[in-house]
């Protein structure tokens, strides 16, 4: 996301500059023009938007401007009632997770952050920001600690796989500095090399470990996460509680990954028999 925000924002100062408008020019009417002329879709011009009200919001806690121009600007109506994230079954989810090989340090880091994915919710930038400090006990349970967007920190009780993953991981791995990332990168030796995993290594692994149990090339990130969503609302769960555990300001976010009712759906339809 933040890659994203700064692309959006790069996107504007440029269109800013061929007009030749400086900081202190914009105005309510200059960000809405802006607005106006963008070709994207409505959901990424509603992204750009947004990053343009943050960093205005920015300058103006630092009193770079006593404004913000972007704030009573709108951008296109948008509203997506359901998601379109590729979700696993649970069976497929099983599947991906019993294939993966635990003889190397790579296997059994790649187990681990599928199953920190999966069963705490978590974005794929919250683990990949993880140290291995933010793997803790407190008590008889072990915790995770996400960095979530913003900077906020979300404490969650780890899932007994989930710490059992990782316990295993973190011991074949020596992982013992605190401050070291959780989820690393491996060298051509095949170790691992003390620097964090980034979101487009843990994109490339979860394909490759998906094409061995024949799941869709489109299976992303934010499938774990959507999964466990799915899992947890299937099992009883409920929505605020879901929404309280994946760390979403709105229940509605939460409801876009939350394909349960796909399967109701289904069943209706098998229904009509001729």
């Amino acid at each position: 996301m933040a890659a994203a925000y700064a692309r959006a924002v790069r996107r504007f100062f440029a269109w800013c500059e061929v007009r030749g408008i400086g900081l202190h020019e914009l105005e309510p009417v200059v960000v809405a023009a802006y607005i106006e002329e963008h070709t994207g879709s409505a959901p990424t011009v509603k992204q750009h938007l947004a990053a343009i009200r943050m960093l205005f919001d920015y300058f103006v806690r630092v009193q770079v401007l006593s404004s913000n121009p972007a704030s009573v600007v709108r951008g296109p109506k948008h509203v997506v009632k359901k998601g379109s994230t590729p979700v696993l079954s649970r069976e497929d989810a099983k599947a991906l997770i019993s294939s993966i090989p635990t003889d190397t340090v790579i296997g059994l880091r790649d187990r681990a952050l599928i199953a920190t994915m999966l069963y705490s919710f978590a974005r794929v930038g919250a683990d990949t920001g993880m140290t291995v400090a933010d793997y803790y006990s407190m008590g008889k349970r072990s915790w995770l600690r996400l960095h979530e967007k913003g900077g906020k920190l979300h404490e969650v009780p780890a899932h007994h796989l989930t710490q059992e993953y990782l316990d295993a991981y973190i011991e074949a791995g020596g992982l013992i500095e605190k401050t070291a990332p959780l989820f690393q990168s491996v060298d051509r030796a095949r170790q691992l090399t003390g620097r964090g995993l980034h979101r487009n290594n843990v994109r490339a692994m979860l394909r490759r470990r998906g094409t061995v149990v024949g799941l869709s090339e489109r299976i992303t990130n934010h499938s774990l996460r959507a999964t466990g969503i799915t899992v947890y609302m299937e099992n009883g769960g409920t929505l605020e509680n879901a929404q309280a555990i994946a760390a979403h300001e709105s229940p509605r976010t939460t409801k876009l990954y939350d394909r349960s009712s796909d399967v109701v759906t289904l069943d209706e339809i098998e229904r009509i028999m001729l």
